[in-house]
């Protein structure tokens, strides 16, 4: 018998208002120096975080928060191809396979395209399955259409044969 489950994950994250010190702009663990910084506990990477989350969702282990609250010191800075990777490492602990997780990043900019590559390699290698990035502008609405964060949906397929 094969258990097929699909699970849903969404992250959003706004831009701060002046440069922060130290941080550069992370999507799908790639680096955009000179770009706008994401406001967020970890290094915001909102890409990772949704893949998580929708990993996390499929095999019914809770959300990102319960396991990376943004209330604990630990996950100050952190990087979140690392908590995606032991985020995979529950799922598989609960005896699922991984078959992919498909991302939907909305934002008026970076463009995603010139990045996708290397953000597909680096997510894929992290979650241990296949990880696909597409980019996504919101055309002007909504607080992401008027530049003021980045948003991502992801949803993940998880698989137990017994």
């Amino acid at each position: 018998m094969i258990d097929i489950r699909v699970g849903q994950g969404f992250d959003i994250h706004k831009f701060a208002e002046a440069p922060i010190q130290g941080r550069v702009l992370i999507l799908g663990g790639v680096q955009f120096p000179g770009e706008r910084v994401l406001v967020g506990h970890s290094d915001a990477d909102v890409i990772a975080h949704a893949a998580a989350d929708a990993l996390l969702g499929a095999a019914s282990l809770g959300d990102i928060g319960q396991h990376y609250p943004d209330t604990d010191p630990q996950w100050r800075g952190a990087d979140s191809l690392a908590i995606l990777q032991d985020v995979a490492k529950k799922v598989i602990a609960a005896g699922w396979r991984i078959g992919n997780v498909d991302c939907s990043v909305v934002c008026e900019s970076p463009r995603i395209a010139p990045a996708r590559d290397k953000m597909v390699a680096l997510l894929s290698a992290a979650a241990g399955a296949p990880v696909s990035v597409k980019g996504r502008r919101a055309e002007g609405l909504g607080a992401i259409g008027r530049n003021e964060g980045i948003a991502c949906f992801a949803s993940a397929v998880i698989i137990k044969e017994s």
